[in-house]
Order: C-alpha cells, then sequence, then structure tokens
C-alpha cells in the first residue's frame, strides 16, 4: 500500500498546508493509513518533498517540480497496481479496481492531468471519470489502455 500512501500524501499536501510531520499523520490516519513517523519521515524523503515558507511566516510541504518525471511513473505505477478493468457511457469512464484502491487511482488519474478528463469520483472500488465530451471518451480509453499497458514511460 506504498504507492497509494504516497499519493495520497501529495493529494493532502496539494488540499492542506502541512506544517509537520504529525499534522501529516493525523490527516493519513483520518484517510485510513496506518503510519508511524518512520515511515512518513521516508515518504518524505522519497518523494523529495520539501517545506517553502507561507504568508503567516509558517512553512508547509510541497513537491518539487523537478520530481514531475518521477511523480507521474508513481501515479502510473499507482493506476497499474489498482485498475481490474474500464468501461464507458458516454462521456463517463467507469474503472474498476482492487477493492480499496479507488481512491488512489482516482487521485492518479486527476495528477496525471489527461486531456479530456474532467474529474473523477471515487468509492471503494469504482471510479468514475468524467470526459468533457462523448467523442473524446474513446480517446481517454486509449490513452488510459497505453499507460497501462506500456512497460515505462
Amino acid at each position: 500500500m506504498k504507492v497509494g500512501r504516497q499519493s495520497k500524501i501529495i493529494e493532502l499536501i496539494n488540499k492542506h498546508d502541512i506544517e509537520t510531520q504529525e499534522e501529516l499523520a493525523d490527516l493519513l490516519t483520518k484517510a485510513g493509513y496506518n503510519v508511524t513517523q518512520a515511515t512518513i519521515s521516508r515518504d518524505i524523503r522519497e518523494l523529495k518533498l520539501t517545506k517553502v515558507a507561507v504568508d503567516d511566516g509558517r512553512q508547509k510541504y510541497i513537491v518539487l517540480n523537478n520530481t514531475e518525471t518521477g511523480l507521474s511513473e508513481k501515479y502510473v505505477r499507482v493506476l497499474r497496481d489498482g485498475f481490474l478493468s474500464m468501461d464507458m457511457a458516454q462521456n463517463i469512464i467507469i474503472v474498476k479496481t482492487v477493492s480499496g484502491m479507488a481512491m488512489a487511482v482516482a487521485a492518479a488519474l486527476d495528477a496525471l492531468h489527461i486531456q479530456g478528463i474532467m474529474g473523477c469520483i471515487a468509492g471503494d472500488d469504482t471510479v468514475m471519470c468524467v470526459i468533457k465530451t462523448t467523442e473524446e471518451t474513446v480517446g481517454v480509453m486509449e490513452k488510459l489502455n497505453k499507460l497501462i499497458n506500456s512497460k515505462s514511460l
């Protein structure tokens, strides 16, 4: 579940101004991840997170831009690890995932910024991706298949 946890960490630091590892641990615990300080420290190092100053003198974790390629690989790995199948209904793609992986897969799909995907909603084992137009849906499915089935980025 390391990949899913690290995907969740990125999602959390993009949504919240997280200043400490303890704050991150609390948010991860609320999201259903049982973590230790050592695990969080290791994840921060592996994800190459850094702190920057914010307006009120506090600091927050951010993802360094120069790690974008490495993160894309991690997101693709999350997608591959959780993916079971997909089907379409007009401009909606339904992605079936391993039980408990839908949120991580949805976060990965959002973070990959695939052209045409407006957004994703996740349950436990299902992700609903809304595509901008019905015409783009098949093309998005083809892109997803290429990502899932490719040997590398």
